[in-house]
Formats: C-alpha cells, structure tokens, sequence
C-alpha cells in the first residue's frame, strides 16, 4: 500500500531517492496521515500543507545535527513519521501514544518543544547562537505559520536575529496568500537570481570590501529600495529592514522547488528568511475546500471526506453556551463587545461575529495584545468580553496585572478549556489559571458548575463594576441542565451553595466537579448510610466567607476537589483560611498534581490524577470510614 513509505524509517532513509520517488513519498505521507487521522483525530490541515516542506528539509539537511524548529506542531505530523515515530503515529495523542505536538523528550529529532505558537523564531535562534559559540557548523531552521507570525513573540524573535549574525533560516509557511500568476515568473526569475552561489559570492565579496560604515549603509538602504519596487507584494522590504535575507515567495507543496531552494540556502550565512505558498489540507480535497473545519476535524471517512459526529449528545457544549450568551447579552448592551486572539470558532464567538461583526475583534495570535486592548475598551466605557484558552492566557499574566486588575477596568475575561483538556496534552491543559489568578489584587474568578451558572455568570459579569471579572469553566460538553429559556440571574460574588448535607467530612468543589461530587455522595449513602456534605464554592474569589466559617465549625475533614492544579489553587485557599485560624482540621486535596500532565481523554486523564468519579468516592469512603 505504501511502497516507499514502508521503506523510510528515518531521515537518512530520503537520501538516495530520486525526484519522483519523493513526489510519490510525500503523497503516500499524506495518505498514510489521512488514514490515521481518520479514526484518530488530530490536527489535519495544517500537517497535510506542510510536507513537501519537511521532506525537503530532511532530504537536504542533516538532521538531528542540522536542527528543524517548528511552531506550534500543528504542522509536524510528517517530521514525526519519517523521524522514527511512523508505527507510533497511529497511537498520536492517546494516553499510551506520543504527543501531538513536538516533544523534545520523545525524540531527538525534536530539537525544541512546541504547543503554542510564535515561538520558533526565540528557539532556533537560541540553538543558532550556541552552534556559533561552540564552533559547532550545524544549521537550525525555524518553520513558522503566516498566522503564529503575527504573535508579539514571533516579531520579537526576528527583531534579535536580524541583527545578529547567527546562521538561521526562518520559512514561513504562508497558506494564505495565492501568487498571481502574472507576477510569477519575475519572483521565480528573482528567486533564481538571490539564490545563486556566484551572485552571494560575490555580494559578500562587495561587502567585506566596503565594510562597516555610512557608504556601506547607504548602499544597503539603495538595494532594499530598489528589490521593494520590484517585489513589492511579497513582503520581502519588511524582513531586509529587520536584517533579514528574503527569499521567495516559492511554492512549497512542489517539493522539486523546494529541494532547489533549500540546497541553495543551505550555503548562505547570517539570517536568512524564505517565503513559501502553500495550501492548507494539500492533497485532500474536504481539507482544501473548508480548511478552518478540516485544521481538527474530529473522525471522518478517509475515502469520502465526511466527518463522522460524536453521538450520545444532548448536551449543549460550553463554548456554545458562552457563544449564544454574548450574543444574547449584547444585543441587550451595545457597550458589550467581543474580542478574541483567534479563537473565534473554537471559543464560539463565531457566532457574535456572524451576527454583529462591527462588535466583534479577532486580533490574531496575540494574547497580551487581547487583553490590553479590552482593557483600552473599557477604559473607554465600553463592556469586552475578551475570551481565551486557559492556557494561552497565561501569555498575557502582565497585562491582566498590571493593564487591567492594576487600573481597575471592567473586562469580563473567559477561560474557555480550563482543567484538563485531553488529547492535545501538557502544553494546553488549563492547570493554573485558578492558582494564578486569584492572587491578584482586584480580580474576580468565577467557576461555574454547569450550563446555567456559566450563563448567569456572564451576566453578572457583564454588570460588575469591580475590575476583571474571570470566568473558567472547561472544554467540551456540559451537565444537560436547562438554560436557553432560562431568565437571567445575578449571581452575587462571593456567595457558594450547599449542595448536600453529610457528616464528619465536607467536600468542598470548584466547578463540575461538584456533580460528580454530589453523585458520589449520593451513591456512599445509598451504600452505607451516611455521607460527607457536598459544597459548591462558585467563586473561588472571593470565596464564601459565611460558608468557609460553617465547613470549619461543623466537619473534622475537608476535601477540597478542582479541576486544576493543588498548589495555590482551591486546596491553597482552603489550607490557608484553615491555618490562618490555627484550626484543626485535616484537609486532603484532589486535583491536578505538582507535574506536567501528557496527553489522553478527559477521563482518562482525570483518572489518572485521581479526581474522577472512582476517585473522588474512594476518598470520600477512606475519610467517611475514619469516623
């Protein structure tokens, strides 16, 4: 089925192919990801775009002592397949598998972990500067996406190379700009003219002989001025002006062109930028025609590109919860506006955008941009809803300190995949954002339990005039409760509920994890008779002072359940409130523990940390059984 595919193993397996056998490669790599990704999902698209790309590098380079720097790893499925991972593959992203994204401590050929994008840039350069320190000739290339490019930390990392000179190679894996095709030949007649040994050789030649100062200077402002006129679409002024050698644009799915390209580059020194088109889901055609569905598309017939849609259902998921909510909210406040880095679908601002488009910011990758801008926004009078992963928020930790908590201003900011997220692993689960948040000064953080408290939490936080007001809630499907026909309902911060009476043992819980509290509960009582009382925290700042004063008075042991990480976060608040008044009381904690949690299913995962349903009543029966 694979005749050359079954053949490569490793890098040096690419070596001694011929032109057209690594054109029929890379078409059975993308069969053979189709086919994975079929009953296995992951993310497609941008893999898919992405493989004439990495088998060019691997063909030319020689990796792992030449090094490939990928950002975010959306687009990495094919360096893990012919990297020695290929039977590997089929278990991506599953709890006894390898990781989705790159990981440095499965591979050496990952030469830098990636989960969030922008990235590569920093990283390649890093290992860049220590190759030219250490007198070492390898050669570092950072692969980088159009959209990770628009990241603060991306420019960043261009701003510091490009005034170095470290040997990097930066490509740019452009899948959203077509070439013109009148304007093709000049940039390919260009492209042969900037890659040609005896020009470079001769350019550098010219240099060392000016050398450093103003005439030097002024010639280089002549030559930039001049390729602008003549490359004026490509972009190319930008990077020379950062430093840069710019090259392209050059199509990157054609691997004949790429292989050419990089052989030239790969003989150049300094900072060195290539351009590259490519299609996003490149060789299969559901992923080329809807290519935002087809970036994770879930399970899908690999012969007929229709996606297969999880069944047993009825819940409604919290993004779209949050999604038809704003949109609600906004038409009742024309103050209330949406912004997002990105993650419009994804979040379900979408639906916002739809509707309201002149009240709806997708910035891009840039999550402090996010939140300082919403923060702008409401210094101004208006009510943003600025929405985040979890996970990527912690990119923006200074602007929510010292923008927004540190001004006071109203921004209602949303956590969207808090906890354990599942498949994408360590670098997306939303461990911190509790123990990290509610330390600041200011800030509200709301943790809702279900549908309905999610809605009226975004209520309550579209009318709250006391500085950020946060609300965390998880990925994926809700408890079924009823909440489109409900009426809104302020929810007062600082206010909990007690969900169950019990005895001897409380079970204080932040979020969904209080259903399945309160089911473990009722099936301890109903298998012996008694059982520890069950409360909803709601906020976990400002916590319920009035209910923290009755857990202390009434039980001997609390258990503090979260979906996110034990230090600092809801067992931090508990364990402090309790020393802080030389109490008595034994308080065991469940949650998220002090490590880096891989890859696997929600359940699967929460097993292993030891909150799931098994282990919340195993702890809840072990303290029970004490008294």
């Amino acid at each position: 089925m694979y005749k050359l595919l079954d053949k490569v193993n490793f890098p040096s397996d690419l070596k001694g192919l011929s032109l057209e056998e690594l054109k029929q490669l890379c078409a059975e790599i993308r069969s053979y990801m189709i086919e994975c990704c079929a009953t296995n999902p992951g993310h497609l698209g941008s893999s898919l775009g992405a493989v004439e790309l990495i088998v060019g590098f691997h063909y030319v380079y020689d990796s792992p002592y030449d090094k490939i720097v990928f950002d975010v790893g959306h687009q990495a499925y094919a360096h893990k397949i012919i990297t020695g991972r290929k039977e590997l593959f089929k278990k991506n992203r599953k709890i006894d598998g390898i990781s989705g994204f790159t990981r440095m401590a499965e591979s050496q050929y990952d030469a830098f972990g990636a989960g969030h994008s922008s990235t590569s840039i920093s990283a390649a350069l890093g290992l860049a500067s220590a190759a030219m320190m250490r007198g070492l000739n390898e050669k570092v290339v950072a692969l980088i996406g159009d959209g990770a490019l628009s990241g603060g930390l991306a420019f960043e990392g261009l701003n510091n190379a490009g005034s170095g000179k470290a040997d990097i190679l930066v490509i740019i894996n452009d899948n959203n700009i077509s070439i013109d095709k009148n304007i093709g030949a000049l940039h390919e007649h260009l492209l042969k003219l900037t890659t040609d040994p005896m020009y470079n050789k001769i350019k550098t030649h010219i240099w060392n002989r000016i050398g450093e100062g103003k005439f030097r200077k002024a010639i280089q402002e002549m030559v930039i001025s001049a390729k602008s006129s003549l490359v004026k679409k490509s972009g190319g002024d930008l990077f020379e002006a950062m430093g840069f050698r710019y090259f392209g644009p050059v199509d990157g799915n054609d691997i004949g062109q790429v292989i050419h390209t990089l052989k030239k580059l790969r003989e150049l020194k300094g900072p060195l930028i290539l351009h590259t088109i490519t299609t996003k889901g490149k060789g299969f055609a559901p992923a080329e025609e809807d290519q935002t569905a087809w970036h994770a598309p879930g399970m899908f017939d690999p012969h007929t590109g229709k996606r297969i849609a999880p069944s047993g259902h009825k819940e409604s998921r919290y993004q779209d919860v949050f999604g038809e909510v704003l949109l609600e909210l906004a038409r009742k406040d024309s103050r209330i506006v949406g912004v997002t880095p990105a993650m419009a679908s994804g979040c379900g601002m979408n639906i916002l955008a739809k509707e309201m488009p002149e009240r709806f910011f997708d910035v891009g990758i840039e999550e402090e941009h996010a939140v300082t801008f919403s923060a702008g926004l409401a210094a101004a009078g208006m009510k943003p809803f600025c929405n985040i992963y979890s996970s990527f928020s912690q990119r923006a930790y200074d602007q929510i300190i010292h923008d927004t908590a540190l001004q006071g201003l109203n921004v209602v900011l949303c956590f969207d995949r808090a906890g354990l997220v599942g498949e994408d692993g360590a670098t997306h689960h939303g461990s911190f954002d509790m123990a990290a948040y509610r330390s600041i000064p200011g800030v509200t953080v709301a943790v809702p339990r279900n549908e309905l408290e999610l809605k009226n939490m975004m209520f309550t936080g579209s009318r709250h005039t006391g500085g950020p007001f946060i609300i965390r809630y998880p990925r994926g499907y809700g408890e079924g409760t009823e909440w489109r026909n409900s009426e809104f309902s302020e929810m007062k911060p600082g206010r909990g509920e007690k969900m169950k009476d019990g005895e001897m043992v409380a079970a204080v819980c932040a979020g969904p994890v209080a259903n399945r509290a309160f089911e473990m509960a009722e099936r301890l009582k109903k298998e012996t008779g008694k059982c520890p009382a069950i409360y909803n925290i709601r906020y976990l700042k400002p916590i319920d002072m009035e209910m923290l004063e009755e857990i202390s008075s009434e039980y001997k042991t609390v258990i503090t359940i979260e979906d996110g990480c034990m230090k600092g976060g809801l067992f931090g608040e508990i364990s402090e409130y309790i020393a802080s008044r030389g109490l008595r009381i034994k308080v065991r904690a469940l949650g998220i523990p002090d490590k880096f949690i891989s890859q696997g299913t929600q359940k699967e995962l929460q097993a292993e940390c030891g909150y799931d349903q098994e282990g919340i009543y195993t702890a809840m029966k072990e303290e029970m059984e004490k008294f």
